[in-house]
Order: C-alpha cells, then sequence, then structure tokens
C-alpha cells in the first residue's frame, strides 16, 4: 500500500468541497487529509470541522501542516505565489487550473519542480473519466474514418454573483484562463501537442476588463488537422466535442463535467446510421487523485505532466497574443 500522502488543501472553494475532499476522503488508503487553510479563520475552522481536519492559515499549512502534497483551489492570480512557496518547501502541488496567470510563471514554477522532483499538476479532471478512453477507443478503431477535424465548446450562463472571481482581473479572471482551457486542453488531447493557434478573438466586458466570451482555430504544426474551439461565460449552455472524420462523427455532449455517477453517452453517426454508445458511471476526481498519488510515488512518469504544464501555457499565451493582433 505504500505510505499515505498527507495533503492538504489551501482554500476552501466550493469545488474543493464539493468534489476535490470528498474523494480524496473515499481514498484513505492513499491519502491523508492533513489540514485545510482559508485566510479567515472561523471559515477555517468550519471547513475543517466539516471533513474532519484541523485548520490553518495559509503560511502555517505549508510551515507547519507536515505536508506531502497541496490541492490549491485559489483564484488563478494566486496561484504561482502559493506553488512556489509549496515547492521551496519540498511539496509536490495539485493546482486547479489555470496553473498560472502567465507563460513565464508556468515555465518557472515548472523548471522549478521538474528540477526538485517534484510533482506539478493541473487539475483538469475531464481527462480520467471513462468517457475519454471511451471517445480514444472509437477513434482508434478507425470507424470515423480519417479524422478530419474536431470542434470544442465550452459555455455557460452568466454567473448570478456579479462579484464572482472570473469577473475581477485583479484576480486573474476571464473567460480563457477558466472555460477556455478546457477546449484548449482536449485539443491537445486529442490532436497532440504539435499546435499553434492560428486564429483566436477574445471579447471583453470594458467596465470589468475580462474577457467574456470567445474562440479560435488551432492547427497540428506538422500535419492536416485543426480545431475549433469555442467558450464563455454568458452563453448558452454547451459542454460537448465533435470528432469528424472521412466516415463518421462522434459527438460528446457533457465531455468536461460529466459528475460522479453519471452515465455519460456519446453520439456515433455514420452511414449506417445512428448508434448511441452509453459509458459507465465513473468518478474522475477519484481516478486524478489516483494518477496523482501515482506521480508522487513515482510509479508513474512525471515527464508527460511537465510537457503539458509548458504547452497548455504556450497555447494560452498564443491565443491573447494572435486575439490582440
Amino acid at each position: 500500500m505504500g505510505k499515505l500522502i498527507n495533503i492538504g488543501i489551501l482554500g476552501c472553494a466550493s469545488i474543493a468541497k464539493r468534489s476535490v475532499i470528498p474523494a480524496i476522503l473515499e481514498l484513505k488508503d492513499l491519502f491523508n487529509l492533513a489540514g485545510i487553510a482559508s485566510r479567515e479563520k472561523e471559515k477555517a475552522m468550519d471547513c475543517a470541522q466539516q471533513f474532519g481536519s484541523l485548520p490553518f492559515d495559509y503560511e502555517a499549512l505549508i510551515n507547519e501542516g507536515d505536508l506531502d502534497a497541496l490541492y490549491i483551489p485559489l483564484p488563478n492570480s494566486m496561484h504561482a505565489e502559493w506553488i512556489g512557496k509549496a515547492l521551496d518547501k519540498g511539496i509536490h502541488v495539485l493546482v486547479e487550473k489555470s496553473l498560472a496567470t502567465n507563460f513565464a510563471d508556468v515555465e518557472r514554477l515548472n523548471n522549478k519542480a521538474e528540477t526538485s522532483n517534484l510533482i506539478l499538476m493541473e487539475h483538469f479532471q475531464f481527462r480520467f473519466h471513462p468517457q475519454m478512453a471511451e471517445i480514444k477507443r472509437v477513434l482508434d478503431s478507425g470507424v470515423l474514418g480519417e479524422l478530419r477535424c474536431m470542434r470544442a465548446t465550452f459555455g455557460f450562463p452568466p454567473f448570478p454573483d456579479a462579484d464572482n472571481i472570473r469577473y475581477q482581473q485583479s484576480l486573474g479572471g476571464g473567460a480563457l484562463l477558466d472555460a477556455g482551457a478546457y477546449p484548449i486542453k482536449i485539443s491537445q488531447i486529442i490532436l497532440g501537442n504539435d499546435l499553434d493557434v492560428k486564429a483566436a478573438k477574445l471579447n471583453y466586458d470594458s467596465a470589468r476588463g475580462v474577457d467574456i466570451w470567445g474562440g479560435g482555430f488551432l492547427q497540428q504544426k506538422n500535419g492536416p488537422l485543426f480545431s475549433e474551439i469555442a467558450f464563455g461565460f454568458d452563453n448558452y449552455y454547451q459542454c460537448n466535442m465533435e470528432l469528424i472524420g472521412s466516415k463518421g462523427k462522434l459527438t460528446a455532449t457533457r465531455v468536461f463535467t460529466a459528475p460522479p455517477g453519471f452515465e455519460a453517452e456519446l453520439i456515433l453517426e455514420t452511414s449506417a446510421g445512428k448508434e448511441i454508445i452509453k459509458v459507465p458511471a465513473g468518478n474522475h476526481f477519484k481516478n486524478l487523485l489516483l494518477h496523482f498519488n501515482g506521480l508522487v510515488k513515482n510509479t508513474i512518469s512525471a515527464d508527460a505532466e511537465y510537457a503539458q504544464n509548458i504547452n497548455q501555457a504556450r497555447l494560452i499565451k498564443e491565443f491573447k497574443t494572435v486575439s490582440d493582433e
């Protein structure tokens, strides 16, 4: 079984309380929830009590929490500072997307993690849902023929709270770093890291100073394939991906957010007709933590994670640059 990984939670964000901490507690043979931190003492105490852990402030959790690993669900603008502090203490890091607000910080922190033999992993849980394995199986089967292109969209209606962190420029808000990160990520999973941003458009809320919706065109550097993506905070809800081939099309309608217990459905269309492929329910938060456990314990190579961190940040940087041209 091996030593339990002592993991701390830096921030009481809803995704931590709703999904990640419960998954950690379910994996009690692999992880020990060593502490939960908040800037507000009462919030830390309430959250720690709810999950049977110990309350800390941010600095104390890193310096006194006896941690092997840290999960960071803070606003984007705070990621770089606290990733750096954790790595300096020899602590492995799992951080919510986006890893940092600029490429320079991602490159610096990624190099620090790699040279220190520490894990730095971006929390894209959809990578580990059973439907991703099924999508790859269908693609590899040849039933679609030769792949021609892919489309991916992730958008949702406006947030009800006007002071939501995603609307705040000072906190690293904006649709690209939040919603746009998903279709950019899945484009790499399907088409490979060998992509460039050829066209991009970000549309801004001038009062808030953040991008609210956008889209782009990513193309293989040394291949014929491309990805058309769209995302936003003021959209009709969309969470889908299409793979279009010479002989068929595969559609995933809940590709980024299929919750635990939800049986995803893939729609396969060919000349033979339409087939619904039902995918067994799975907890992608637990599956991600199992992967993270393997990385920390060195039973899984971290090389791919380091490469993904850099490539994701590069494409986000290119997206901003092309949109501003």
